[in-house]
């Protein structure tokens, strides 16, 4: 249950301050479901996304490795061994922007922001070539907005991404209504250990 304490702010904070905040209380809120609970939704989240049409029908798929307690979706990988799997690297010195390299179990490299990445070397996948996108986020609202980390980077993806978008998230994180800005792009599908839905998209 998201109590008052949890909800969006609504007072007269700029949205980049009202997010700040933001990030703190769902931080903490995700830290406290606990590591058990975060185990077992993550494994409903990935039955959910393995039992779904539109996973089984694409073949080139963007996930991501798991920091700060998120939904752990590496169990994909491990028992979907035939799709394409691609993960991203950012590159924070060119505008915030990420490039994606194919996944090869061994071959990650920790990032200073916590997350464990492709190798540079690896091979690159266009982002043209991605038909399915699993999304990170420390929050979601039910019309696909996203609450991340700050840096931009999925934003930047999502605004030119020709593929289909899945927002990944506990359920205690989902929310009635985030705030908005207008470099904010949202998902078009989320899924939870409860399921998964289209977005309103109702801005």
């Amino acid at each position: 249950m998201i109590t008052d304490e949890h909800r969006p702010l609504d007072n007269n904070a700029g949205i980049a301050e009202q997010k700040r905040q933001l990030r703190r209380i769902y931080r903490n809120l995700r830290k406290e479901l606990g590591d058990n609970a975060r185990k077992e939704a993550s494994l409903s989240i990935c039955s959910w996304i393995e039992s779904w049409p539109v996973f089984q029908n694409s073949s080139v798929i963007l996930t991501y490795m798991p920091m700060r307690n998120e939904v752990d979706l590496t169990r994909l990988l491990e028992y979907q061994p035939s799709k394409r799997w691609v993960l991203p690297r950012i590159i924070p010195e060119e505008n915030h922007r990420m490039v994606f390299h194919l996944y090869q179990p061994g071959r990650l490299i920790h990032h200073r922001f916590g997350m464990e990445e492709p190798a540079p070397d690896l091979p690159l996948i266009p982002d043209e070539e991605i038909q399915l996108a699993l999304v990170p986020g420390l929050a979601f609202d039910r019309q696909g907005r996203r609450l991340g980390y700050g840096g931009g980077y999925f934003d930047r993806f999502l605004g030119s991404f020709q593929g289909t978008s899945l927002g990944v998230t506990f359920q205690a994180l989902l929310l009635d209504q985030l705030p908005w800005g207008g470099r904010d792009v949202p998902v078009q599908w989320i899924v939870t250990e409860r399921g998964i839905f289209q977005c309103s998209q109702q801005h």
